[in-house]
């Protein structure tokens, strides 16, 4: 139960000043609160700007192009000819060093008439320009009486917004939600908030909602850091304290002596790398152990997680019990099959495919042979974890691409069978700090290396007007029977858009290489997918136009060249996932980035990266740099919450320390009991961590 003193916070966002039933709808929609916004999502949706408007001179001292707010009088009305002119309405104003214009297009000449009388002295704030050799300012932020000016506060927080709601709206209902927040006590240590010199939460929160100068709202100052620590340290409790819940419910042993994966071994086309014969070992380990495993498999484009989970998955079958390996696609979880099933069967192995698109009878026939243990191992999607999926053992669940899942799907997975263990895996390289923060609940193993044989890609940066040249390179390439996919590239946040482009560069390649021309993306049918990827990998098709569906695990080995047009549009990690579909198997293989010029700094450093090297776990760092961590991780994509405060490319250093005060906070009570703790349990659902905070009542 979440503490009663947090109860105005909870309350519905509507009470608050200015907000009332349509403008209601409307923060729901900004705050992403379909089932209606609350006082704390306005509290915590925080200015990304500020407006300075402590700049008041004169008007002959005042700068072009800044904000300004000047006290002049109102001397001259200079209205449209007529009522049906499209012309602006002008205001002239004058102190007695100058005169400014103020310009309203399109405006309600009474309301311009009755704010600004001639002969009144006024407040006008707003930007100042020269045009014609005569300032003016156009359309003024504010126009206001002696009276109004002052209240005006002389830094404005600047909000993000919907269509339909105003900063001042939103400035409004923050200071609302403000005078709500109660009296709570300090949760961080005394050894940190000294140090780091940290403001307590409230007056973190009302330096950032009314601040004094434009730096109080930087990511770096004081009530910036004091957010993020104070989120960091909520999601470290929560992660520790899922992993204590997990550990202590006792795991189950597996005894197997490792026939099964002798025999799996024996059947592979290659020796395992070093990184992959550790991460094995690690695994197995943790499968004999009598606590249940929960450990991160990541590893780089191409470095053979595939094979160590179906090793992974050998070992708990062959002591007896079944496992699962879940993938976010339709198109991953078929791929996993394809690639798992010949090997399982030379080793023994029952494996089975279990997907949202199988006809009745064929589920049917599936989920009786799974709860029958006529199955070891399920290859599917989410439609693993529905409550007809019955196991009769399940031992071991694997779950591909984590970070696309949530908690509770990761758990209804673990649920399916008694103390199941846990191994899930990513093929985006994750800087340390967001292992930390993401996956701090899990032992990680990292696999480095690429399989013998790999050739490096060769990476060539090109603009997009040398078009002709890159098509008579390919048509050339594809004489002697190469491969290739060509993305498309994404156009603003609009999958419609996305769709539209890549069919129009499908029919111009159609006109130059006819049928040779397949077509792939996110708005075609499942089984449309499926049949356009079979007849590029049986060579029907000699290019895949595609969208970013074909981003990640997508893998051809005869596919040898990479085409991505407007690469520029496309973060690090997208475009090190595109380029990793190519290099997979024995042939050299080259990837194109098309751009259109001139490059911003930003997107120029991802081109010259990419370019540069093909370390993944550089790369992911770079990203880190570049974007921040929602976007490193495919979260913002992939529709799974970042961190609200805390912005790990500044303040990753906070982590560690988070870390190790959860770490002690747990030590000296498990369940965080008492008085001395009573801060951090306000902590836990103030970030609305309540399922860490749960496992925490429920001990």
């Amino acid at each position: 139960m979440r503490p009663s003193l947090l109860d105005p916070l909870f309350a519905p966002a509507q009470a608050l000043p200015g907000v009332g039933p349509k403008n209601a709808k409307l923060f729901d929609k900004l705050l992403d609160r379909p089932e209606g916004a609350r006082v704390i999502d306005v509290l915590f949706h925080l200015p990304y700007a500020t407006l300075d408007r402590r700049a008041r001179p004169k008007i002959r001292d005042a700068i072009p192009d800044t904000i300004v707010t000047i006290e002049a009088k109102v001397t001259d009305h200079r209205g449209p000819p007529n009522m049906r002119s499209r012309a602006p309405f002008k205001v002239l104003v004058e102190d007695e060093t100058g005169d400014v214009e103020l310009v309203f297009f399109l405006a309600n000449h009474d309301w311009v008439r009755s704010r600004l009388p001639i002969g009144a002295t006024r407040w006008i704030s707003g930007k100042l320009e020269i045009w014609d050799g005569h300032r003016q300012i156009v359309h003024p932020d504010r126009v206001m009486n002696a009276e109004e000016f002052a209240r005006l506060p002389a830094v404005e927080p600047v909000y993000g917004l919907t269509e339909g709601l105003y900063s001042r709206t939103a400035a409004r209902a923050a200071d609302g939600a403000l005078k709500r927040l109660p009296s709570l006590p300090e949760w961080i240590a005394e050894g940190t908030l000294k140090p780091l010199k940290l403001p307590s939460f409230a007056e973190a929160l009302d330096a950032m909602h009314r601040p004094k100068s434009p730096g109080d709202i930087d990511p770096a100052g004081p009530a910036a850091t004091r957010l993020a620590y104070d989120e960091l340290l909520a999601n470290q409790l929560a992660l520790l304290l899922m992993r204590a819940r997990m550990r202590t419910t006792v795991g189950r042993a597996h005894r197997a002596e490792g026939a099964l994966g002798r025999r799996l071994e024996a059947a592979l086309p290659f020796s395992l790398t070093k990184a992959q014969r550790k991460a094995i070992e690690d695994i197995r380990a943790d499968l004999k152990s009598e606590k249940r495993m929960i450990r991160l498999l990541q590893g780089d484009v191409g470095s053979g997680k595939t094979v160590v989970a179906l090793l992974a998955m050998a070992e708990v079958v062959e002591a007896g019990r079944q496992a699962a390996m879940m993938a976010p696609t339709e198109i991953l979880a078929r791929q996993h099959y394809e690639r798992m099933a010949p090997l399982a069967e030379k080793a023994g192995l029952r494996m089975a495919l279990i997907t949202g698109r199988d006809t009745t009878s064929e589920r049917r026939a599936a989920l009786t042979a799974l709860a029958a243990s006529e199955i070891d191992v399920a290859v599917g999607t989410h439609a693993l974890f529905q409550e007809s999926v019955v196991f009769s053992d399940l031992g071991l669940a694997v779950v591909d691409e984590q970070h696309r899942f949530g908690v509770r799907q990761r758990l209804a997975l673990a649920s399916k069978g008694e103390a199941a263990d846990f191994l899930v895996m990513t093929a985006t390289p994750i800087p340390r700090s967001l292992v930390l923060a993401y996956f701090g609940d899990m032992d990680v193993s990292v696999l480095r290396e690429k399989p013998p044989g790999r050739q490096p890609i060769e990476t060539r940066v090109l603009p997009i007007d040398r078009l002709d040249e890159v098509i008579a390179r390919l048509s050339k390439a594809l004489a002697s029977g190469a491969r290739a996919y060509w993305i498309c590239p994404l156009v603003e946040e609009s999958e419609t858009l996305d769709v539209a482009a890549a069919e129009e560069r499908a029919e111009a390649l159609r006109a130059i290489f006819g049928g040779r021309v397949g077509l792939m993306h996110g708005r075609m049918q499942g089984p449309e997918r499926d049949a356009a990827m079979e007849r590029f990998e049986r060579g029907e098709t000699a290019v895949l136009v595609a969208t970013t569906v074909v981003e990640v695990g997508v893998d051809v080995p005869q596919a040898t060249i990479m085409i991505v047009e407007h690469a520029e549009r496309f973060g690090l990690a997208q475009l090190h996932q595109l380029r990793g579909r190519v290099g997979r198997g024995a042939g050299r293989s080259a990837c194109l980035l098309l751009y259109k010029g001139p490059l911003g700094e930003t997107a120029r450093a991802r081109l010259e990266t990419l370019r540069e090297t093909e370390d993944g776990f550089r790369i992911a760092e770079e990203d880190l740099r570049l974007r921040g961590e929602g976007d490193v991780l495919g979260a913002r994509q992939a529709g799974v919450p970042g961190f609200r405060f805390a912005r790990l490319e500044v303040h990753s250093g906070l982590l560690m320390r988070a870390r190790e005060e959860a770490q002690a906070a747990l030590a000296r009570s498990d369940r965080l009991a008492g008085e001395d703790n009573r801060g951090l349990r306000l902590l836990l659902y103030l970030f609305e961590r309540d399922e860490a905070a749960r496992l925490m009542e429920a001990g």
